[in-house]
């Protein structure tokens, strides 16, 4: 079994659990006061979140080496990093009542090049935090095995302490899935910067394995162990699109948070998000009129029956774009297709399809999976397999094991098979340039009415992608 697959299925069996996964972000900082919200913004040489990095039997100097990168952004801009502490101190937080609701933004932008006049002393962003990484791996049963230092080190292509371009640009809010933290989501929004666009990510406090706010403070998943029932999740749904709304109080309204606010274009946003993520994208359109455009990552929907995703969302786009195991094509009346175990069968999307007018779309993506909309298969794809991996699958084969969520002794063991009994056939490269380019496209078609015939027909070069409906 590959890194890949041992950590994919790890965290696959935790998030279906409820229990904790992924990372979060770092910050240390100076804090500045509004009322009735707090902001901190957090210094350059504070950064991101991070995912795994293998030291396996290589020494340390030759991990160094080897240094793990995620594929730079295609587009013409240089790309810049802010990271922002918010406090929303009118409401309380959902998981602890006690404390005003805190969450943690990176926000990528388009920067002057390091060359250009008054571009700002600025040096490489960091993937990652060593700490948060540290809990990540210990979720999964591979501290000790990978090197969390390794994986912070991840090269991406932002920087901090740039200055941002002038001009209007359209803005991207992501949001990523239960446990996961914003740094995840990095590849994506490192597009949307090189491209024009402001992009930020948001950690949701108490809602990632662990995310280092302010203070050397290391919040955890309470809400991953909260989670039980269909109406715990609408209400993490709801939490969530006050939080993206929230966001946009405080990049675009009359106190803005964010050095450079005046550079984003008020009438041109959208959300994107990744799983929980995903379903608070959708659900944004309904709460929040400035946003004109949701794209849902293989997140299950909130009940199509409440207001979260009511009848049609007229005038505002919708993108459900899925690995095609999670989300298969509708059987006759929405039901699972042939072939497909109802226990298995996420009903939602068939259910708010019905309810949704255009512009819409709905892709799957043959060989992908839960993560593959993430940077976290670009980086296990890089690491080579831990050696307890290798002797297990010498002795038991692909797919055998203790299950997916055997933890034995504090993790994964032996060779578990992915929940859904598919595993994943893209590597994460290939994962991530589709996730780019189909999300990149129908954003700005929605936004600024470009053309993108990617998105009308099947494609040559992505014959992975399948289009299930317009």
């Amino acid at each position: 079994m590959t890194v890949r697959d041992r950590l994919m299925t790890a965290v696959l069996a935790v998030v279906a659990t409820a229990t904790v996964l992924v990372v979060g972000p770092s910050a240390t900082a100076a804090t500045s006061t509004t009322s009735p919200t707090t902001t901190t913004v957090v210094p350059a040489t504070a950064t991101t979140t991070g995912i795994p990095a293998a030291r396996s039997a290589r020494s340390a100097s030759s991990t160094a080496a080897a240094r793990l990168a995620l594929p730079p952004a295609t587009g013409t801009f240089a790309v810049g990093r802010d990271t922002l502490h918010l406090v929303d101190t009118a409401r309380r937080d959902p998981w602890e009542p006690t404390r005003p609701r805190e969450l943690m933004v990176d926000v990528y932008y388009p920067a002057a090049t390091p060359a250009s006049p008054g571009a700002g002393r600025g040096g490489p962003a960091r993937y990652a935090d060593p700490a948060e990484i540290r809990l990540y791996l210990a979720s999964l049963g591979l501290d000790g095995v990978l090197s969390a230092t390794d994986i912070a080190a991840t090269t991406i292509v932002s920087r901090t302490g740039v200055r941002p371009l002038g001009g209007r640009h359209p803005l991207v809010l992501l949001s990523p899935g239960l446990g996961v933290g914003r740094r995840s989501l990095t590849g994506l929004a490192e597009q949307f910067a090189s491209r024009g666009y402001v992009a930020a990510t948001v950690d949701h406090a108490y809602e990632s394995v662990g995310t280092l706010f302010t203070g050397d403070r290391m919040l955890t998943c309470v809400a991953c162990d909260r989670l039980r029932d269909v109406s715990d999740f609408d209400a993490a749904v709801r939490s969530r699109t006050v939080d993206l709304s929230f966001v946009l109080d405080r990049l675009i309204g009359p106190r803005p948070a964010w050095r450079a606010s005046a550079t984003i274009d008020a009438t041109r946003i959208a959300a994107v998000g990744h799983s929980l993520g995903g379903a608070a994208a959708v659900a944004l359109l309904a709460h929040d009129p400035r946003v004109r455009a949701g794209v849902d990552m293989d997140g299950t929907l909130a009940d199509p029956a409440t207001p979260l995703v009511p009848a049609g969302l007229p005038g505002r786009a919708v993108l459900l774009l899925g690995a095609t195991p999670d989300h298969p094509a509708p059987g006759p009346g929405g039901q699972a297709p042939p072939g497909t175990s109802p226990d298995d069968y996420d009903p939602t999307w068939a259910q708010a399809w019905s309810l949704l007018r255009a512009p819409r779309l709905w892709l799957d993506v043959d060989g992908a999976d839960h993560f593959s909309f993430t940077d976290d298969p670009v980086i296990a794809d890089q690491l080579p397999p831990p050696p307890s991996a290798t002797a297990s699958a010498a002795g038991t084969g692909a797919g055998s094991g203790t299950g997916a969520g055997s933890t034995g002794g504090g993790g994964p063991t032996s060779n578990p098979a992915p929940p859904d009994g598919v595993a994943p056939t893209l590597s994460g490269a290939r994962a991530l340039a589709i996730t780019r380019v189909y999300v990149e496209a129908f954003v700005t078609r929605a936004l600024t009415g470009r053309s993108a015939p990617i998105l009308d027909a099947p494609s040559r070069t992505y014959p992975e992608v399948r289009i299930i409906g317009h």
